[in-house]
């Protein structure tokens, strides 16, 4: 009776785990992303967003901590 193979090899086990901690290690100090104030070039309509919204938005403000653009980062 033949024995079944491992799932992974063990040649790549002790290279993987190192690796998959890495980034685990990497990802949890990731910081969110700020919020912008932007501006609508057709109507001056104010919204709030992590990314432009198009080509027709500029920046106007920021960045903030909070989706509402109420709370300004303060500089450090």
């Amino acid at each position: 009776m033949k024995r079944a193979r491992p799932f992974l090899p063990g040649g790549l086990l002790p290279g993987l785990l190192p690796g998959l901690l890495l980034i685990q290690l990497a990802t949890s100090h990731a910081a969110p992303a700020p919020w912008y104030q932007w501006r609508s070039k057709v109507d001056a309509t104010l919204a709030c967003a992590q990314t432009t919204l198009g080509p027709g938005w500029v920046r106007e403000s920021g960045p903030y901590r909070d989706s509402r653009c109420e709370k300004l980062v303060l500089a450090k």
